[in-house]
């Protein structure tokens, strides 16, 4: 789960105070595990407060999600991008493809609306 920037602050601070990732646990209210991460990436020269996204299987095919939507205008179903996935290689579940097409055909609708 993920700190807000509010107990990241918090962690920080105790940290700073105490100078041992047990004593600040115990301030902070989380696992000293917790502390010594936040720290570590501070002291990195990483910014602690921003949120690093997980890859997924189906971001090596959002270029072909993207092109079967464009090229259907925005009508294309998911089962029929599945099965040309597979074709392609792609060993990702329904689901993925399903969150995938559903992305691209919102940002298609959103380029091609009556203004």
């Amino acid at each position: 789960m993920t700190k807000s920037s509010r107990e990241i602050m918090e962690i920080l601070e105790a940290y700073d105070l105490t100078g041992c990732a047990w004593s600040a646990a115990e301030f902070a209210g989380c696992d000293s595990k917790t502390i010594t991460h936040y720290v570590s990436v501070r002291d990195r020269g990483g910014d602690p407060y921003a949120v690093v996204g997980r890859a997924r299987l189906i971001d090596l095919f959002l270029d072909k999600v993207e092109e079967f939507v464009d090229r259907s205008e925005g009508k294309v179903r998911t089962d029929q991008v599945q099965v040309r996935l597979v074709a392609m290689r792609f060993v990702g579940d329904e689901r993925w493809t399903r969150r995938a097409v559903a992305e691209a055909k919102a940002a298609w609708r959103d380029g091609h609306q009556r203004r």
